[in-house]
């Protein structure tokens, strides 16, 4: 990511910075991977460690459904009763030990800040626009956004309209732009499916002065805690560095096309560890005059698929609805279902809208997921 200034700072690191009534600023350094990578440094009104009270909510219940049944499998999220805030709201659907995978359609907003000190946060916002407001300033989202929210970052979003929809990729390990789309400098390259230009930083940082009860809600260790402080959280006067929220909207995909059916490697959007993030977007397809647009059956022998549909103009599956999600497992092929390939001949472009993420170990599916699957869909491949 490249650097950022938001606000007022010193002309150094690590020197007086005094507010006008003579007192310091509180310096606070913001990395996420110790001293040695990315981080911000940011100016506080307050001590950022000056709590109040502390109340441990409790753990945090990812319940993994006991069943070896290897299948593919077609969950229908709308089927969900819409619930609770951004956060509050979240349903998890498959995890592993690097990710998990969360469908969440709100029905409140959220009158608290929130912390997830366990990882990374990408928010594909299906539906819905407001502001994500931080402690690194304000930035604007809208439908097919991702918002990409670095661990430990206070923030809320404050939602223009509730039924907000929001596939939540969490990462244990950081979310990435990959390593094959920058040079040595970490630029993005020419071939790369997007640029600069198109991520969105925080626009705008409003120093918040006033006192009062704030809580802070944060998961840390797999536990919920709430912080309440006696100041707003937001009192920083001033940023710069290299760590902060960004905004990356879907269809500012530059879709790689081909003369032959390109493979899902080419939809790579982000990386983390053990697994991708991908985007499929409207695209011309294929151009070779014996072209068959659908995508090969191939055997995901050493990953899990997992698919997000944001329209239901998948032309190689049957029964996928806005809202969908399908998982293909690790060991058994998956593809076209009957005669989604002869019908894909001759189809010149895709109206498809989705995101995938392939993982590289297995993932353990919710009993909140098996609620809301349909159980017809691993024999959809039958004549």
């Amino acid at each position: 990511m490249r650097y950022v200034q938001l606000g007022d700072v010193p002309v150094k690191h690590h020197i007086q910075f005094k507010q006008p009534d003579g007192t310091l600023y509180k310096e606070q350094l913001f990395g996420t991977q110790g001293f040695s990578g990315r981080s911000s440094t940011m100016y506080h009104i307050h001590l950022p460690t000056c709590v109040s009270e502390i109340e441990r909510i409790g753990e945090r219940r990812l319940e993994a459904v006991p069943d070896d049944m290897l299948k593919h499998r077609h969950l229908k999220t709308r089927s969900f009763q819409a619930q609770g805030d951004a956060v509050s709201g979240r349903i998890p659907l498959c995890f592993n030990n690097d990710v998990i995978l969360a469908y969440a359609r709100t029905t409140d907003r959220m009158s608290y800040f929130f912390k997830n000190a366990d990882g990374d946060e990408a928010l594909y916002i299906h539906q819905g626009s407001g502001r994500l407001e931080s402690m690194f300033g304000t930035l604007s989202y809208t439908s097919g956004d991702y918002l990409i929210i670095p661990r430990g970052t206070i923030y809320r979003l404050v939602e223009e309209t509730v039924d907000t929809e929001i596939f939540v990729v969490e990462s244990l390990s950081p979310i990435e732009i990959p390593r094959r789309y920058r040079n040595e400098y970490g630029q993005l390259l020419e071939h790369a499916p997007y640029r600069e230009r198109d991520i969105r930083v925080p626009e705008t940082l409003e120093t918040h002065r006033e006192d009062g009860r704030y809580k802070v809600r944060i998961l840390a260790r797999g536990i919920f805690h709430d912080y309440y402080y006696d100041f707003h959280p937001f009192d920083i006067v001033g940023w710069d560095g290299y760590v902060y929220p960004w905004a990356f909207n879907i269809q500012n995909y530059q879709p790689i096309t081909g003369l032959v059916h390109m493979p899902p490697p080419t939809h790579q959007t982000f990386e983390a560890h053990n697994y991708v993030i991908c985007s499929f977007v409207p695209r011309m397809l294929d151009y070779h005059p014996d072209a068959v647009p659908a995508p090969y059956h191939h055997s995901n022998i050493d990953s899990d698929e997992v698919i997000y549909y944001a329209n239901d103009k998948f032309g190689s599956r049957r029964g996928i609805e806005e809202g969908s999600v399908t998982l293909h497992p690790s060991g058994i092929p998956h593809g076209p279902q009957p005669g989604a390939t002869e019908a894909s001949i001759g189809v010149k472009e895709t109206k498809e809208l989705a995101v995938m993420v392939d993982t590289f170990h297995p993932l353990q599916i919710t009993k909140q997921a098996l609620e809301v699957e349909d159980p017809t869909y691993a024999m959809s491949w039958k004549g």
